[in-house]
């Protein structure tokens, strides 16, 4: 699951949004997008009322699936723009030609600071949704345990058996905190997972069981009290905070789809997203940090969840390249 804690907002904009194609495709712009997409109803219908177009939103699963739909119909795509592709899987559209450049004048107020090295015009960064440890500092309160404060600290002997993680070959949160592994330890990445397996750590298929069902501060109360999440979790579970030493930046992009029948519409689209009132509303609307610069956030996230100021960060033709051999590698060293 893409980012689960947005699910819920998602409904606000379903109603209104998924009506059937007009009989003038130039009269709507149809976007598509993952499963955690949603923004407040009235900014969906501002964009209308500015552009006198209605948006119409397809979800299409998670970000991987994402990039596959967009990157299998290049020059025949299944709507105008799309949304939700990140920069672990954004290599994949612009290898398949699927997009059409497109530079929005507002991307130079912060946008333009997560472009795709050497595709700037094809992708257009939207969010920040920033993949770190998350830890449960009311669990160690209660044990008397001094809580971990860097990645470094989990392969230690007192967080034996406290740690879950999910399979990087099935969760992108998973793989984007394999990307901060191998970011931050270089050619020891794999060492320190097989410290980590060593140590106890536990692998799950995807965020929502790990978070929901195995993490102690999660819906389901688990036994363990570190997790890999996102920065931004603590602002939606008090008592937790993240280790801004771990984090992997995973940005969000949108982009207009090549063959589109609504360019025009998608453009204004991509514009519509970096305004004020779109990036004001993102972190309560789908848990991600806003990308433009001087972006107000919400008072409870200064506190608990502040953006991190160092994460990993990689060109997304290098992520492309090496995937498949370091997942190779994850899956020779962690046998889980």
């Amino acid at each position: 699951m893409r980012r689960a804690l947005a699910l819920g907002l998602a409904a606000i904009v379903v109603a209104g949004t998924a009506s059937c194609a007009s009989s003038d495709p130039t009269s709507e712009v149809n976007l598509i997008t993952h499963d955690s997409f949603a923004l407040p109803q009235n900014l969906v219908d501002k964009f209308q009322d500015q552009t006198g177009f209605t948006l119409n939103i397809q979800r299409s699963g998670d970000a991987g699936q994402l990039s596959s739909v967009v990157s299998l119909t290049p020059g025949s795509p299944k709507a105008d723009a799309v949304f939700g592709i990140d920069n672990t899987f954004a290599a994949r559209p612009i290898e398949a030609g699927a997009l059409e450049p497109y530079t929005s004048p507002l991307a130079a107020k912060g946008a333009a600071d997560y472009e795709v090295p050497g595709h700037a015009d094809q992708l257009t960064a939207v969010d920040r949704g920033d993949v770190c440890l998350n830890i449960d500092d009311a669990w160690f309160d209660d044990k008397g345990v001094t809580a971990p404060t860097s990645i470094d600290d989990l392969t230690k002997p007192e967080y034996r058996d406290l740690t879950v993680v999910m399979d990087p070959a099935t969760s992108s949160p998973g793989m984007a905190f394999l990307l901060s592994t191998i970011g931050r330890f270089k050619g020891k990445a794999f060492d320190y997972w097989r410290d980590l397996e060593g140590n106890g750590v536990q692998v799950v298929s995807g965020w929502e069981q790990a978070y929901n069902q195995i993490f102690s501060a999660g819906e389901g109360h688990g036994r363990r009290p570190i997790v890999v999440s996102y920065a931004s979790s603590p602002a939606a579970t008090p008592g937790t905070s993240a280790i801004l030493d771990s984090c992997f930046a995973q940005i969000e992009y949108i982009g207009v789809l090549k063959g589109a029948r609504n360019s025009e519409g998608a453009r204004k689209l991509v514009d519509f997203m970096l305004s004020p009132e779109v990036q004001a509303a993102l972190p309560t609307a789908m848990y991600v940090y806003p990308v433009q610069k001087g972006t107000v956030m919400p008072a409870d996230w200064r506190q608990r969840a502040p953006a991190p100021e160092w994460t990993v960060r990689m060109d997304p033709d290098y992520i492309n390249s090496h995937r498949e051999e370091w997942l190779n590698q994850w899956r020779d060293t962690v046998k889980h």
